[in-house]
């Protein structure tokens, strides 16, 4: 019977390590639409590439018609803490299928506004300091019923460039 016990804690012990960790949970108040199955028109938007844990991220939606990135021209506005570790999933509905474009900012220090913040945007155009807001028909897409998956990866200020960071 020991040696059961022991067997059976060697097992469990190797498939943690070699299992691979559960991708985290969507994040955020329209968390519910983004769950498997769901049929209303949402989207997942897994950010990455942060240059710190710290401060708060947010998340905007912008519909075709908008003003794209004008104050207060976002249609659905999420902002979190930046969790501790991976990319984030956040969830953003969407009120109906059609064209949208998102804007993620991270605000590393939670003040509002700083030259360390980052940002990126759906479809990952490239920006520069000259040009830090891209066109909306550079960052458009489209949603049907159901959850789209969406990779924004973080830009941040390196000297005269803006780009993602280099983690060594």
């Amino acid at each position: 019977m020991v040696m059961f016990k022991l067997m059976s804690t060697i097992v469990v012990g190797a498939l943690a390590i070699v299992a691979p960790a559960a991708a985290q949970a969507a994040l955020g108040p329209d968390a519910a639409s983004c769950r498997p199955g769901a049929s209303e028109p949402a989207f997942l938007v897994n950010v990455d590439g942060f240059k710190n844990r710290d401060g708060r991220v947010r998340v905007q939606l912008y519909p075709a018609n908008s003003k794209f990135l004008q104050k207060g021209e976002w249609l659905r506005r999420i902002d979190l803490p930046v969790t501790r570790s991976g990319p984030m999933r956040v969830c953003v509905a969407a009120p109906k299928a059609g064209t949208y474009a998102i804007a993620v900012r991270h605000d590393t220090k939670g003040n509002g506004s700083d030259w360390n913040d980052g940002g990126g945007f759906s479809r990952n155009p490239s920006i520069s300091l000259f040009d830090l807001k891209p066109k909306y028909q550079e960052v458009a897409i489209s949603v049907g019923d159901g959850v789209k998956p969406v990779d924004v990866v973080l830009n941040y200020r390196r000297g005269l460039s803006v780009g993602p960071v280099r983690h060594n």
